[in-house]
């Protein structure tokens, strides 16, 4: 069915999405759409080697509650565990991108899509997070395993370094909260900037189809019976 939903061509994906949004509440509708209205995709996150469920798991929530909706997974070492009691229930809101080969290769890839590799790390800084400078394009934020930090592999296919500020004898935040503290700073001032950091409508369409199909009972029988009723029409 997921292939279904990606062949759908857009002419006719809004139809759908009317025809689905009579099967759930008015206003779990309308929290889709006010969300949906908030995602951004100018920044998003990379997890190289997380290994801990309850991080793994606090990440992804992080990154639904700051609006952040892709976040891609290199699983080189470690195979990335989600812990439900912590995550509750947000990793089904994000889009998830897991690979298992090498970490440049993924860098190689996210960058070609126009992203900006940008390493956290407490010993490589160029500025920390605050003087992070959003307009010079999308953003794809570099964390690593939580025992060792990045890959030498990743901190040489960077664009750019951050460090978050720390005044303690620590050396560094533990990951689920270096990335809570990241995208708090960067999306709030994304949102206060001019840049157009909103998700495109055919991005939001795709998004909320997805969304309406997770969250409807018999959803992929409601939807073969909008196809194949579509097919008649024409």
């Amino acid at each position: 069915m997921i292939n279904v939903l990606n062949d759908i061509e857009s002419s006719i994906r809004g139809e759908l999405i009317a025809y689905l949004s009579g099967f759930t509440l008015e206003r779990r509708y309308n929290q889709f759409v006010k969300v949906l209205n908030n995602r951004t995709r100018y920044i998003s996150v990379v997890l190289e080697n997380v290994y801990q469920p309850q991080n793994a798991s606090a990440v992804l929530r992080s990154c639904d509650c700051h609006g952040v909706q892709d976040i891609h997974i290199i699983e080189k070492d470690n195979s990335f565990l989600v812990d439900p009691n912590i995550d509750m229930g947000s990793s089904k809101w994000l889009t998830l991108h897991r690979y298992s080969s090498d970490t440049a290769g993924v860098l190689r890839v996210i960058k070609s899509r126009g992203y900006r590799i940008v390493a956290t790390s407490p010993h490589k800084c160029d500025v920390d997070i605050r003087g992070l400078d959003l307009g010079r394009g999308p953003i794809a934020l570099v964390f690593g395993t939580e025992l060792t930090g990045l890959s030498e592999e990743a901190l040489s296919m960077a664009d750019e370094y951050v460090t978050i500020p720390m005044f303690g004898f620590t050396e560094s935040f533990n990951i689920s909260v270096s990335v809570a503290l990241c995208l708090y700073e960067l999306t709030h001032r994304l949102r206060k900037s001019n840049i157009q950091y909103g998700l495109t409508i055919e991005e939001q369409e795709q998004i909320l189809l997805t969304w309406l199909r997770s969250s409807i009972r018999n959803s992929d029988l409601i939807i073969k019976r909008f196809i194949a009723e579509y097919g008649k029409k024409v």
